[in-house]
């Protein structure tokens, strides 16, 4: 009988536990103001290779003025794709410079890979239709002189 008690004991714990859990903790990522052709967009900066790979991933929602910049110390051919991502996305590709190398749409969940055709040190998601808003395109600029300051 003790063990019985024991052993319930230890399922009431264990049930306690994971009802308490929260699900895996949202990071929290500094974040900087960007103008995206007169724009204001907030983003979130994901600059680690553990940033980088959560990305966006099991996010419920992005505000339509918000977005997230992934930086890399140097200039690569990138390639994203949207595992366990629900918000359609668009990806910007950005050169050192800030100049945009590629825009391309970004299916929820999608596994296929998103490869920039050129180098970039940048890649910039934000809510699907956002870009097109905002009139951006292949061969604009965004300004990142605050962000090559406070990061490199």
């Amino acid at each position: 009988m003790k063990i019985s008690y024991v052993a319930l004991s230890v399922c009431i714990l264990c049930i306690f536990l994971s009802c308490n859990r929260t699900p895996s903790k949202q990071q929290t990522l500094e974040r900087v103001a960007l103008s995206v052709n007169g724009r204001q967009l907030t983003v979130e900066i994901a600059r680690t290779r553990e940033q980088r790979v959560r990305g966006l991933m099991h996010r419920g929602r992005l505000e339509w003025n918000e977005g997230m910049l992934f930086i890399f110390r140097k200039s690569q051919y990138l390639s994203f794709w949207m595992k366990d991502t629900v918000i359609p996305l668009d990806i910007a590709y950005l050169d050192k410079n800030g100049k945009v190398t590629d825009i391309f749409h970004m299916e929820p969940y999608s596994l296929v890979p998103v490869r920039s055709h050129e180098k970039a040190r940048y890649a910039l998601e934000v809510n699907r239709g956002f870009f097109r808003e905002a009139g951006l395109a292949v061969g604009d600029r965004i300004d990142l002189s605050d962000i090559q300051r406070r990061f490199f």
